[in-house]
């Protein structure tokens, strides 16, 4: 984070900073006054625009065909960085080769920026010795998610933008323990630590932990819904989450809950997803319990608790320990710390964090040992793979487009007086006074040509189906481009995205890029 405020050029892309994460957004506008320049990508002028030195207003969905134009402008002038290149990575010409015909004016036609914008971005960032990038799900959800985060690691490598400070491709973490998440497992294919369950040294070192445990991969959300499609999937336990709100094609995501025979959910409060619980677990809010969060840095944090937990409620932890014992399970946690003390063995990149070392201040992984200050930025001098990985990332349209039915493509995103899918900040009546039910964002030369005035109910409509919100009647939105924000359940933008168009690597749906029509209701 400190990074950010000395950084003398920022690029954002797919990214509202200011709503989203405004404690990044601060540190970009302290950027901005030590004389930092902004370059902004969005199909919205978001706030950041406005103090922008650059504004490319892409079209959605094409975010690739214009990160590949760039690095062809700065392998074709010369722009590169030879001795990063040389000396720190691998695959170069053959990344060379497959972005010589992505010229600016060839991503013009598809991103519809000006090819002489994409130039100009291309050449500042190539110049500048301190130049960042930041992105958040504006370019990760969607078809060409993989892709295009790897074309941007081949345009910070080629210009030797890593592992120095102030440089880097930073993902900015939407929630406050998304980083933490996926440090300790939460994810289908990696236990914590980020480690392969089919190494044998990770099956090893976790059967010394654990006893025997399962080895194999798990599935992604998308896949475990159609599991539940299926019938294949008997039960399942949701914890913190509220997919009715927050997964793409809420009717699917509404049926499937309805089927499966068994569902647990484990939350703050009773959430449009728990109403279809057979089990709901009441969970204990931050300020009832200890713990750590992992956030956008990689900052390892102490919580603390305030006061205890209130009616039946319990912390996470302990809930999942009460469980673990009447299935069977020789379990020993008497704390939080006492998990922690595992995780120092389980994992490397945590191995010398302890509550003891963090009470006060965080530490950044990875910290693999009692006496390690903890790593502020990544890979200096060397990548952990050794050599930096260039990657050949060609560009074809996958999922929507515009259409003579569907003529707009939606995308959606947050605003700054709700957050996620609303279940605290919703609770709060004096935030509801912005956007009480949600709104669409619709351009003045397509609302003029509609017939729509600002205010007015509107009917959104995809292949998946439709809702109703007012219009928002806004130069600050590219034509025949629209957007809703996710937080309502009155107007759920996830209604009319879709669960079938997936990246076709890792099953990312398209959150951002959904073909509708607009009528006025």
């Amino acid at each position: 984070m400190n990074d950010i405020s000395d950084a003398e050029l920022i690029l954002v892309i797919g990214s509202n900073t200011t709503e989203q994460h405004p404690l990044a957004s601060t540190r970009i506008f302290e950027a901005l006054e030590k004389g930092a320049e902004l370059y902004v990508i969005d199909p919205r002028k978001i706030r950041l625009t406005d103090f922008a030195h650059g504004y490319a207003p892409i079209e959605p969905g094409t975010n690739l065909p214009m990160i590949n134009a760039m690095i062809h402008v700065i392998i074709e002038e010369n722009l590169i960085d030879e001795d990063f290149i040389k000396n720190r990575t691998e695959n170069y010409e053959e990344m060379k080769e497959s972005v010589k015909d992505c010229t600016p004016e060839w991503a013009e036609k598809i991103s519809r920026v000006p090819a002489d914008t994409i130039r100009q971005f291309a050449r500042k960032y190539a110049n500048t010795d301190k130049a960042m990038i930041l992105f958040t799900m504006g370019v990760t959800q969607q078809t060409t998610g993989v892709k295009s985060i790897r074309a941007l690691a081949n345009l910070a490598m080629i210009t030797g933008h890593v592992g120095r400070p102030s440089t880097g491709i930073n993902p900015l973490r939407g929630q406050n323990n998304v980083q933490g998440a996926g440090d300790m497992g939460a994810l289908p294919d990696f236990l914590p630590g980020y480690q392969r369950p089919e190494w044998p040294e990770t099956k090893d070192r976790f059967t010394k932990i654990w006893g025997d445990f399962s080895c194999l991969r798990g599935r992604n959300i998308i896949q475990m819904f159609n599991l539940m499609e299926e019938g294949t999937m008997k039960a399942a336990y949701i914890v913190g989450e509220n997919p009715v709100l927050s997964d793409p094609d809420q009717t699917h995501t509404i049926h499937c809950l309805e089927k499966i025979p068994f569902l647990v959910v484990q939350d703050i409060f009773l959430t449009e997803t728990a109403q279809f619980a057979d089990v709901v677990l009441p969970a204990a809010s931050f300020l009832e319990r200890e713990g750590t969060y992992t956030n956008t840095d990689r900052r390892v944090q102490m919580i603390h608790k305030v006061i205890e937990p209130i009616g039946d409620s319990k912390p996470d932890w302990e809930i999942m320990v009460e469980i673990m014992k009447r299935i069977g399970m020789d379990v020993s946690y008497e704390s939080p710390s006492d998990i922690m003390d595992e995780i120092n063995v389980a994992t490397d990149i945590y191995g010398g964090i302890t509550h003891e070392r963090i009470r006060e201040v965080g530490i950044q992984w990875p910290c693999p040992n009692k006496e390690h200050p903890g790593t502020t930025i990544l890979h200096v001098g060397e990548f952990k793979r050794g050599k930096g990985l260039f990657t050949v990332n060609d560009f074809e349209f996958l999922g929507d487009q515009r259409s003579e039915e569907f003529p707009f493509l939606l995308t959606t995103g947050r605003v700054t007086h709700q957050y996620h899918t609303g279940t605290m900040t919703r609770k709060v009546w004096t935030l509801a006074l912005e956007y009480p039910k949600g709104f669409v964002e619709i351009n003045t030369k397509d609302a003029k040509e509609l017939g729509i005035k600002d205010h007015q109910p509107v009917r959104i409509t995809s292949a998946r189906g439709s809702i109703v919100a007012p219009a928002m009647v806004t130069d600050r939105i590219n034509e025949k481009t629209v957007f809703v924000p996710f937080h309502f359940a009155e107007s759920p933008a996830n209604r009319l995205t879709g669960g079938q168009n997936l990246d076709p690597i890792i099953n990312i749906p398209a959150l951002k890029v959904s073909a509708v029509r607009i009528e006025v209701e």
